[in-house]
């Protein structure tokens, strides 16, 4: 099989910017009645006596946007066989409805595997970006790829 993404095409430094999504309100309950069902997720009239002040989408909502994007970016093309985890993982601000969000991906490093020569594995500083450039997640995790044959 062929793909567009090996782990050469991920030097250190290298950055993917993608998408554009609005979170309606409507959206934002949906998703936090079947898997966060918190009253500042669920209730805008609940959510406004929360120290949010009104209703915010859930971070598991939000991360599951920037895994969307990371897949349309790149993931889907690549030669990805698998993560060890996320290192770090911050809901930065809340996102809101209405807040329209990006992706940004930004390879933090590189390194052929030691034990797989066939792989390497990069280390990534991923983050959702509101309307206004304001980070809203980061995340820093780690993928492993299948070098170019």
């Amino acid at each position: 099989m062929s793909f567009r993404y090996y782990w050469e095409d991920f030097p250190a430094g290298r950055v993917f910017d993608y998408g554009s999504r609005r979170l309606t309100e409507a959206e934002i309950i949906a998703f936090a009645r079947d898997w966060d069902p918190q009253r500042f997720h669920t209730d805008p009239a609940a959510a406004k006596q929360t120290p949010f002040g009104g209703l915010v989408a859930s971070g598991w909502h939000t991360s599951c946007v920037m895994m969307r994007f990371m897949c349309d970016a790149y993931l889907d093309e690549s030669s990805c066989v698998g993560s060890p985890g996320i290192e770090e993982w911050r809901f930065v601000l809340p996102v809101r409805p209405g807040d329209t969000l990006r992706y940004r991906a930004t390879v933090l490093e590189a390194r052929p595997s030691s034990s797989k020569p066939d792989r390497g594995i990069v280390k990534w500083h991923w983050e959702l970006l509101n309307q206004k450039d304001e980070v809203a997640v980061s995340m820093v995790g780690t993928q492993f790829f299948l070098r170019r044959p």
